[in-house]
């Protein structure tokens, strides 16, 4: 018994999005991976940062490359997602597909 739980234009449209998706968040993970400086102003930096013997700009320095790689492991996560995403998406289209040609 096939399980369609969306109709071959919202899945196509589904499967579509996800490898936007996949490919932008990619990217952008591999961007935030290398330190690209265009993307400083989206990191998560504290006003105060850490109170420790390092001086502020060692601080800032930890504080940015902790930001960088944080964002880019969480762009890597959220493509992981658009890969389900995809799959699921395409799995629908082909059900859709399948039963069509079948009728």
């Amino acid at each position: 018994m096939a399980c369609k739980l969306c109709g071959p234009k919202l899945s196509l449209c589904g499967f579509v999005l996800s490898i936007w998706g996949i490919i932008q968040l990619t990217l952008m993970g591999v961007f935030y991976y290398i330190r690209a400086v265009a993307l400083l102003e989206d990191l998560p930096l504290e006003e105060g940062g850490h109170h420790n013997d390092k001086s502020p700009i060692d601080n800032f320095i930890a504080d940015v490359e902790a930001g960088y790689t944080r964002n880019a492991y969480n762009c890597w996560i959220a493509a992981l997602l658009y890969v389900i995403t995809l799959v699921i998406s395409g799995h629908q289209f082909w059900m859709n597909n399948r039963s069509s040609v079948s009728m």
